[in-house]
C-alpha cells in the first residue's frame, strides 16, 4: 500500500528518528516505523485487520478514519488516500479497495 503525509512537517518528524524520538519518546518511536511497515506492505487497508496492533474506524467526528495504536495511548491516524473514498454498496468505505493512505496524525488519545 502507498503511504503518504497530508504536509512536509508531518513526514519529516515522522521520518527523522531524532525527531520522531524526542517528540513521541523511543517506544512510541519505534511502534511507528512497525507501523508504517506494516502499512507499505500491506496489499490494501482491509489486510491490517489481520495483524495485532488494535487497528479501528473511528466514529464521530473522526468518521472515515482509522486509527492504529502505538504504546501509552498513544494511536497512528489514517485516512483513505482516494478522491472519490471507495464505497461499499451499503455506503462503508471499501477496505479492499483502499490502496493508499495519507497518515494524518500520531496522537495520544487521552489528550
Amino acid at each position: 500500500m502507498e503511504v503518504h503525509f497530508p504536509s512536509n512537517k508531518l513526514k519529516q518528524l515522522i521520518q527523522n528518528d531524532r525527531k520522531r524520538q524526542h517528540k513521541f519518546g523511543p517506544e512510541n518511536a519505534r511502534a511507528i516505523l512497525v507501523r508504517l511497515d506494516n502499512l507499505r506492505l500491506a496489499e490494501n487497508l482491509a489486510a491490517m485487520y489481520n495483524l495485532p496492533g488494535g487497528f479501528h474506524e473511528l466514529r464521530g467526528d473522526r468518521a472515515g478514519s482509522f486509527a492504529m495504536n502505538l504504546k501509552s495511548g498513544y494511536r497512528l491516524i489514517l485516512e483513505p488516500a482516494h478522491d472519490p473514498v471507495p464505497r461499499k454498496p451499503d455506503g462503508g468505505i471499501d477496505l479492499e479497495a483502499v490502496t493508499a493512505v495519507f497518515v494524518v496524525a500520531v496522537e495520544d488519545y487521552h489528550d
